[in-house]
């Protein structure tokens, strides 16, 4: 059974002095007989999703990631090819950890729903999500199907950093964890209770950090699969248990990832196919746009190492596909049209912090009630966000803006901590449709700047089309632009490119937006009739 593994604090990836050394790894044949078979492309998934914990159950593949502030969190995504992904639900179903969660009084930005744990249990049949919060304590939730409902277990009063949850073949339940410091805890049998902890690694100095644990049984061994942020990846064996001795050996080092200007891949999980056969799923930074999962296959040596399959010295852009069953169905795109029918919001939607439930709803399309009454985006509750699909995208919101009262803010960001919107502003009994930068934070999370106004028209009658094109390719000049329509076919631009931002430190990446907050008092409403992210 394969499960978990980890993520960050502020400090886990100071830049890390340059090592010697590419990592080792087989080098996959090429020629005309290669190249004819049918390839995947890297990375997998162009969306933000870190700290991947991947697993299978049956001919179904799952894995986690992290979110942060982003609420419902730890999404849980579903594969039946382990290339083909698609966002089956939350374990998290919401960061009811503090009021900072709710945006009252104070933040969660960049805390919340770090590097966890994914796995499951097959002696009754249950998921489990495991993850620390706040450096204070651990989380654990359950669920019979991925989709939910997902409940809380317990609470544990040890914070397991960068935890790795393996359900071992006797049916008990181990946790890997630490940075550094590697430990293991044993659970009680109902998975409510820290049993026993004890160091089995620490991590040398020649080494540096190593964190983002992931736990392992594979043949009897015990592994402990490591990341070096955010340029190396070690693996640690026991043959004596899972408390070890522990030996360790680097997986891969510097290595040239498959996304031109981005990081190396690391951390992230190993998994076995229905076949046999054994793959890598790491993640890459790639800002503006985040970290996205890339997928490499992985070979094992006699005495019991993984190998990463390199393609001329680096991380593969194609490889084969995997050998693996018919999927039973297509999965549903993470990308495409929205018009908010049903009762609920689809798994790839994610609030900024909490949502207040009584000032939105669905149905009809999506309306958006103001919330809060602000100057400062980064304060306004219900704010719904979408990942940004790379390397560029466009998103298209219709919007019915009949009932903005005076004061009203609403429209389409681009959201980070440097961050840009074309919205409308209702003032005087008049709107105008906008574009505003200049809405940044510092490196501690706090408001720098409340966004300046670039740009402006005026705009009659109660709908309109509003639309951010991203680009979120490494380098420069990662330009996101914005534009306007009046009759949802010909849009005008507004004001000049907006240059997102790429330091790594906000770790989540660039969102497509959605908010609608007062400055003056609440009242006001728009409605949502449309969105759609499109690719080239």
């Amino acid at each position: 059974m394969n499960l978990s593994w980890s993520h960050h604090a502020l400090t886990r990836r100071h830049t890390l002095a340059a090592a010697t050394g590419l990592a080792a790894g087989a080098l996959l044949p090429t020629g005309p007989a290669f190249a004819a078979a049918a390839q995947y492309t890297n990375p997998v998934i162009w969306q933000d999703f870190a700290d991947i914990d991947v697993m299978r159950v049956g001919d179904t593949y799952y894995a986690s990631a992290s979110t942060m502030h982003y609420s419902p969190g730890a999404p849980v995504l579903r594969s039946y090819d382990l290339v083909n992904w698609e966002i089956a639900g939350h374990a998290v179903p919401a960061l009811d950890f503090g009021a900072k969660y709710d945006l009252n009084g104070a933040r969660g930005y960049v805390r919340g729903i770090w590097a966890s744990s994914l796995a499951y249990r097959p002696s009754n049949r249950t998921f489990y999500w495991l993850g620390q919060i706040d450096f204070a304590r651990t989380y654990l939730y359950t669920a019979t199907a991925v989709e939910g409902p997902w409940s809380r277990l317990t609470t544990i009063s040890t914070p397991y950093y960068d935890a790795g949850l393996l359900v071992d073949t006797d049916d008990t339940l181990y946790v890997a964890y630490g940075n550094t410091s590697i430990s293991v805890a044993q659970l009680s049998r109902d998975g409510r209770t820290h049993v026993r902890t004890q160091e089995v690694f620490r991590t040398p100095s020649s080494v540096g950090t190593l964190e983002g644990a992931r736990f392992y049984k594979i043949n009897g061994q015990y592994y402990i699969f490591l990341t070096r942020p955010a340029n190396g990846q070690y693996i640690l064996k026991s043959s004596n248990g899972p408390f070890g001795p522990y030996t360790m050996r680097q997986v891969l080092l510097d290595l040239r990832g498959p996304i031109p200007g981005g990081g190396v891949p690391h951390q992230g999980g190993l998994v076995r196919t229905q076949s046999g056969a054994w793959y890598y799923m790491a993640f890459v930074d790639a800002y503006p746009g985040g970290r996205m999962p890339a997928l490499a296959p992985v070979t094992w040596t006699a005495d019991g190492w993984p190998v990463v399959q390199l393609v001329d010295g680096a991380w593969g852009t194609t490889y084969p596909l995997p050998a693996v069953p018919t999927p039973p169905r297509q999965v549903t795109p993470m990308t495409g049209v929205d018009t908010f029918d049903g009762t609920s919001l689809k798994p790839r939607w994610e609030w900024n912090h909490n949502p207040d439930n009584t000032r939105w709803s669905v149905g009809n399309g999506l309306t958006l009630r103001t919330a809060t009454v602000t100057h400062d985006l980064y304060w306004a509750r219900n704010t719904l966000t979408h990942r940004i699909q790379g390397p560029t995208s466009t998103a298209t919101v219709q919007l019915d803006h009949s009932a903005m009262r005076d004061g009203d803010r609403a429209g389409l960001a681009l959201l980070r901590d440097s961050s840009a919107w074309i919205g409308l502003k209702r003032d005087g009994g008049a709107t105008r449709v906008v574009t505003v930068t200049g809405l940044t934070m510092d490196g501690n999370w706090n408001t720098t700047g409340t966004g300046t106004e670039v740009a402006s028209a005026p705009v009659s009658g109660g709908r309109v089309w509003l639309r951010a094109n991203a680009d979120i390719r490494p380098g420069a000049p990662r330009p996101g632009t914005f534009s306007y329509s009046t009759d949802g076919i010909t849009f005008t631009r507004l004001g000049p490119a907006f240059s997102m931002g790429n330091d790594w430190r906000f770790f989540m990446g660039y969102r497509f937006a959605l908010f609608n907050h007062a400055t003056q008092a609440l009242g006001g409403a728009v409605r949502v009739t449309r969105f759609e992210v499109s690719t080239p």
